[in-house]
C-alpha cells in the first residue's frame, strides 16, 4: 500500500496552508501573468494555435500541481517540447497531438510506477549546474523577440535563432520603445526589493509583479507604442479524435517515446533545480521524482485529450514562482486558476500588458538562475567539474537538453574513471 500511496496526493501537501496561502496566491498570480504570453506563443509556434497553448497551461498546470511530486514546480507548454512537436505536427497535422499525448503520458506514468524517477539523481553535480546555467541562457535568448519587438527567426538551435533574431531586428530598425520598457522593467524588478526593505513594507509583493504593473501603467499613461499581449482565446476546450490522426503505429510510438523522455527529463531536472534554489534538495521536503512523473503523465494525457499539447515542468515559470516567495503547491494551483480567470473575466485588463515587460521579467529571472556569484565559486573547483559545467551549459544551448545531459554525464563518468586509474598508476 505504501508503494502506491507515495505516488498519490497527500493531506500533508497542504499542511502549511494557513501560514502560506496569502503569499502563495500572490506568487501564483505573478507566475500566471508571466505564463500567459508564453502559453500563447508556444501554442502558435507548435502550429496548434494559441488556444492549445492556453489549454495546456491551465489543465496541465492544475493537474501537475496537484498530482506532481514537487511543491514548487509549475508545468505547462515549454520551448523544449515545442522543438520536438513542430516537425511531427508539420508532417501529420495537429490531429496527431491527441494520440501522441495519450501514449506519451502513459509511458511517463509507467516510468513513475516502475520507479525510474530515481535515475535522475545519478546525474553528476557539475552536469546539473551546467544544465541550470544553460537553461538560464536559453530562457534569456528566447525573450529577444519580445524585448526587441521583432519576429523570431528560425535557426538550427537556440544560439543561431537568437543571433538571427537580433540581426533581423537591427536590419528592420531597433524598436526603442520596447527596449526602454525592458530597461525600466529590469530596474524596477531589481530595485523594488531594496526599496521595500528600506521602507519596511510588511506586505510581500513579488518584484516581478510590481515591475509588470509599473510597465503597464507607464505604457498606458504615456501612450508608448510597444506590442501588447492582445486578444485572448475565449474557449478552453477543443474536440479531439484519436481516429482522425493519419500517423502510423511505428511513427506514433517513436514520437511518443521522444516526448515521454523529454517530459520526464525536463520535469525532473526542473524540480531538482527548484529544490536547490530553496536549499531543500537533501531534505525530507525535497521533490518525489516518481510521483512527479505520474503527475506529469496525467497532465499530458488530460491536456492532449481536451485540445492541448504534451506538457512538462517549466524551469522559467518555476523559477519565477520561487523568486516570488512561493512556499507550497498552492501557488502553482493559483497560477492555473488565474489563467482560467483571465480567460473568463480579466482578459480586457490583461491585453494591455506589454510583451517587452514580460520578456524583461524572464531575463531578470534568468540572471537569478545563473547566479553569477555562485558560478564564480563553482568554477574554482576541480578542472573536470569546471569543464563539465561549462560544456553542459554550451551543449544545452547548441544541441538541446537531452543530448547535453547524455553526453556530459557519460563524459564525466568516463573521465572520472580515467583519472582514478591514472592516479593509481602514479
Amino acid at each position: 500500500m505504501g508503494y502506491i500511496s507515495e505516488l498519490l496526493p497527500h493531506r500533508s501537501d497542504y499542511s502549511d496552508f494557513q501560514r502560506v496561502w496569502r503569499r502563495d496566491v500572490v506568487a501564483g498570480i505573478t507566475v500566471g501573468i508571466v505564463a500567459l504570453p508564453l502559453a500563447l506563443a508556444f501554442g502558435i509556434t507548435t502550429g496548434a494555435g494559441a488556444r492549445a497553448g492556453l489549454i495546456t497551461a491551465i489543465y496541465a498546470g492544475f493537474i501537475a500541481a496537484i498530482f506532481g511530486g514537487s511543491n514548487y514546480q509549475v508545468s505547462g507548454p515549454t520551448g523544449a517540447m515545442t522543438v520536438v512537436l513542430i516537425p511531427i505536427v508539420l508532417k501529420y497535422g495537429t490531429a496527431v497531438l491527441a494520440p501522441l499525448g495519450l501514449v506519451a503520458g502513459v509511458i511517463v506514468i509507467l516510468m513513475g510506477i516502475t520507479h525510474c524517477g530515481g535515475l535522475i539523481k545519478r546525474v553528476p553535480w557539475p552536469v546539473m549546474e551546467g544544465f541550470t546555467l544553460g537553461i538560464a541562457l536559453v530562457i534569456a535568448m528566447q525573450q529577444l523577440p519580445s524585448v526587441l519587438a521583432s519576429r523570431s527567426v528560425s535557426g538550427q538551435n537556440t544560439l543561431v535563432t537568437a543571433w538571427l533574431t537580433v540581426r533581423s531586428a537591427i536590419n528592420a530598425g531597433l524598436h526603442w520603445s520596447s527596449i526602454i520598457i525592458l530597461v525600466v522593467t529590469l530596474l524596477v524588478k531589481f530595485t523594488y526589493p531594496k526599496i521595500s526593505r528600506a521602507l519596511k513594507i510588511k506586505v510581500h509583493v513579488p518584484a516581478s509583479f510590481v515591475a509588470i504593473i509599473f510597465a503597464t501603467f507607464l505604457v498606458a499613461i504615456f501612450s508608448i507604442h510597444t506590442p501588447l499581449i492582445g486578444n485572448l482565446p475565449r474557449s478552453l476546450y477543443a474536440h479531439v479524435s484519436i481516429s482522425q490522426s493519419n500517423i502510423g503505429i511505428s511513427a506514433l510510438l517513436i514520437g511518443a517515446v521522444q516526448i515521454a523522455f523529454l517530459a520526464a527529463i525536463e520535469s525532473l531536472l526542473s524540480a531538482r533545480v527548484a529544490d536547490q534554489m530553496v536549499h531543500i534538495h537533501e531534505s525530507a521536503q525535497s521533490y518525489k521524482p516518481n510521483r512527479e512523473l505520474v503527475g506529469q503523465g496525467l497532465a499530458t494525457i488530460v491536456s492532449s485529450m481536451v485540445g492541448g499539447m504534451p506538457a512538462t515542468g517549466a524551469i522559467a515559470r518555476t523559477s519565477v514562482n520561487i523568486r516570488s516567495k512561493a512556499a507550497s503547491r498552492i501557488s502553482a494551483i493559483t497560477h492555473a486558476a488565474f489563467l482560467l480567470l483571465v480567460v473568463l473575466v480579466l482578459s480586457p485588463a490583461i491585453v494591455h500588458i506589454p510583451t517587452a515587460a514580460l520578456g524583461a521579467v524572464l531575463i531578470g529571472t534568468s540572471y537569478r538562475i545563473a547566479s553569477p556569484g555562485n558560478l564564480k565559486e563553482m568554477l574554482k573547483t576541480t578542472r573536470l567539474d569546471s569543464f563539465t559545467l561549462l560544456a553542459t551549459a554550451l551543449l544545452v544551448v547548441i544541441m538541446g537538453l537531452i543530448w547535453a545531459i547524455a553526453i556530459c554525464t557519460a563524459g564525466y563518468f568516463l573521465m572520472t574513471i580515467i583519472l582514478d586509474r591514472t592516479r593509481k598508476v602514479l
